[in-house]
């Protein structure tokens, strides 16, 4: 008899520790998710600003690329003519 009361007694403090830990668990993730969201919203911010400041250059590169492009186009188009004016 004395070893079921030792067993319920030692069963029942275990749950009661499971219970507060997994509780101050929830707890401390419910309280802080005020602060999780801000951070990710900064962090959201700050990853959008370093995309638009890669994608700014990327266009920069391209238009780059574009110009010389053109720049070629028009080279070729003056020596079709001049060799057209030959003919």
């Amino acid at each position: 008899m004395l070893s079921r009361v030792i067993k319920s007694s030692s069963a029942s403090a275990t749950a009661s520790v499971r219970f507060f830990s997994t509780s101050r668990i929830a707890l401390i993730e419910s309280g802080s998710n005020i602060g999780k969201d801000s951070f990710h919203e900064k962090e959201r911010a700050q990853e959008n600003v370093y995309i638009k400041k890669q994608e700014e250059a990327q266009l920069k590169k391209l238009k780059e690329e574009l110009e010389k492009q053109k720049k070629t186009i028009e080279n070729l188009e003056e020596e079709l003519k001049e060799h057209r004016k030959k003919n």
